[in-house]
């Protein structure tokens, strides 16, 4: 379970998912105060880059989740993780379909920052993901298992935490034990709509059955006031 004590607010990134910088900036200005921090994705970093995300973070700005999913072989994983270094982040992605030398690579990559290394998650099944995709793919398991297996090479390939359906969080939690991290997309409040999320829960039954953070995007950034919206979620919890 989650520890009580953490404020809720910290607990939640706000997924900024825009390639215009001008609206990043903006949102990552009304919710800095808000929300724990921000995430910037694939898109974002490829249309800005490293300028763009100092832009919307700027020097004393909220954490920063680096939502890139990296997944190459080894030396090109961790060369991507020293590359991303100057930027400070408080998490960075990996896949865990990489497999264990390529998340070590990663581990290893992230703790030559020292103290202030980002700590490094691994996506196990994408939220976007049903029982029906994995079979497409030629994963013939169910999704649970899928995580659960997938969420226990990342913890022995030494990185902090995994990215998890909140379908998940109870199942990953018991098998992989109460310091590993748990960051959980698919999150939307019941009055929120789920989008292409297909396995969704409410902000507090996530922090419930164990989740450490909480990846909220749309409920807050598609809101005509994202500052109220966020705070609405916040005072549910």
């Amino acid at each position: 379970m989650s520890t009580p004590s953490i404020a809720p607010a910290s607990r939640i990134f706000c997924a900024v998912d825009t390639t215009d910088l001008d609206t990043a900036r903006d949102l990552g200005r009304r919710i800095a105060g808000v929300v724990g921090g921000i995430k910037l994705g694939l898109e974002f970093f490829i249309a800005h880059g490293p300028t763009g995300i100092r832009t919307v973070i700027g020097e004393d700005g909220p954490p920063l989740f680096l939502d890139l999913k990296l997944h190459d072989i080894p030396n090109t994983v961790a060369g991507g993780i020293r590359a991303a270094l100057p930027l400070k982040p408080a998490f960075l992605t990996i896949h865990t379909s990489g497999g264990p030398a390529m998340m070590r690579a990663a581990a290893d990559a992230a703790a030559s920052a020292g103290a202030d290394r980002p700590k490094i998650l691994a996506v196990t099944v994408l939220t976007s993901m049903d029982a029906a995709d994995l079979q497409a793919v030629g994963q013939s398991v169910p999704v649970a298992d899928q995580v659960k297996r997938l969420a226990l090479l990342a913890k022995e390939s030494e990185v902090d935490g995994v990215v998890c359906s909140p379908a998940e969080v109870a199942l990953i939690r018991e098998a992989c034990g109460p310091d590993f991290i748990l960051m959980v997309p698919g999150i939307r409040p019941a009055w929120a709509a789920a989008n292409d999320q297909k396995r969704v829960m409410t902000p507090a039954e996530a922090l419930a059955a164990g989740a450490d953070h909480l990846v909220i995007g749309r409920p807050i950034t598609g809101d005509a006031d994202p500052e109220a919206a966020a705070r609405r979620i916040v005072s549910e919890l």
